[in-house]
């Protein structure tokens, strides 16, 4: 789940425009940085107040001690020592984060990006569509102007915003695409894509039947693009390709392999079981590499019984 929680930790950091005590993140977001590597980097926040180091609950003043340490006085907790690195703070690259977005959404480069003031960029355009990336959704609501200063003509206007507590469906009329920043986009590869069900238009446009649509998966999960596992894409057998679409549809929600097995309309007992190398195919690299495909992809909860697929967290069914 660590990719999972590392976008939702890069929504987040987006959302707030500010940079976090390193203290205040969880165990899940702080072993998802090692996913982000450089897209959070360490930043310099005020020092003359810190959360608690002890209960990290309540933000209190420091002050010097006398010996050339620091303390700070918790309203719970009373005097606490403040450690150098209690006051650690991290912060998102945001031009690693538009850079990332302009390549998953096929933006051409020669397009610059620009600032429109207040938490909203241009990212460019992709396929005559222009692409603006907002931190909060009720910023272009309450400025229509925005929309105005960057529509052309036949072309819709797509605006990605992290999703707002109090939001369903569309909040825009004919014309304007919103896409959920959590929910539309994750990490993956290094970089970023788009998931979810693409549009007749982008359908279109693929000619490569392994051309990734679903995340690393093509339109009918025969193949995935993963760099880190093959250089070339990999093809799966029909069987392979159903128990990745039945692993699709919950969306990253973890199922026993009954419930897999059946929705993929398999008579194999768990989804394992599709991938394993028979001993004729051993040293063979496409048996190999769709067995390293499912390492990488499936994460298993043996006592339990159930198979997760953290990729398809937040697609589209």
């Amino acid at each position: 789940m660590a990719t999972h929680d590392a976008w939702a930790l890069v929504c987040r950091l987006f959302s707030g425009g500010t940079p976090v005590l390193r203290g205040t993140l969880s165990p899940r977001d702080v072993a998802a940085l090692s996913v982000l590597g450089k897209a959070v980097k360490p930043t310099t926040v005020d020092q003359s107040f810190v959360l608690c180091p002890h209960c990290q609950q309540h933000r209190a003043q420091v002050w010097g001690d006398g010996r050339g340490g620091r303390m700070c006085r918790c309203p719970d907790c009373g005097p606490v020592a403040v450690e150098a690195n209690d006051g650690t703070a991290l912060a998102l690259d945001e031009d690693w984060l538009r850079q990332k977005m302009r390549l998953a959404l096929g933006i051409e480069s020669r397009d610059g990006i620009d600032d429109l003031g207040d938490g909203v960029w241009r990212l460019g355009d992709a396929r005559r569509s222009p692409v603006l990336l907002a931190r909060d959704l009720t910023r272009v609501l309450q400025e229509p102007a925005l929309l105005d200063r960057v529509r052309v003509a036949g072309g819709d206007i797509r605006v990605i915003t992290p999703r707002p507590s109090t939001t369903r469906g569309s909040p825009f009329g004919p014309g304007v695409e919103w896409l959920a920043l959590e929910e539309r986009f994750t990490i993956y590869g290094g970089g970023i894509t788009l998931v979810g069900t693409p549009s007749p238009a982008a359908q279109q446009t693929v000619a490569d039947p392994a051309t990734p649509v679903y995340g690393p998966f093509s339109a009918d999960f025969k193949w995935a693009t993963l760099p880190d596992i093959s250089a070339t894409q990999i093809r799966f057998t029909d069987g392979q390709a159903k128990v990745f679409e039945a692993m699709w549809s919950f969306r990253g929600e973890a199922s026993t392999a009954e419930r897999i097995m059946r929705r993929a309309d398999l008579d194999s007992a768990k989804p394992s079981d599709l991938f394993k190398i028979k001993s004729k195919d051993k040293g063979k690299p496409e048996p190999a590499a769709q067995h390293a495909a499912y390492r990488a992809l499936v994460v298993t909860q043996q006592r339990a019984g159930l198979y997760s697929m953290p990729c398809a967290a937040g697609a589209l069914a």
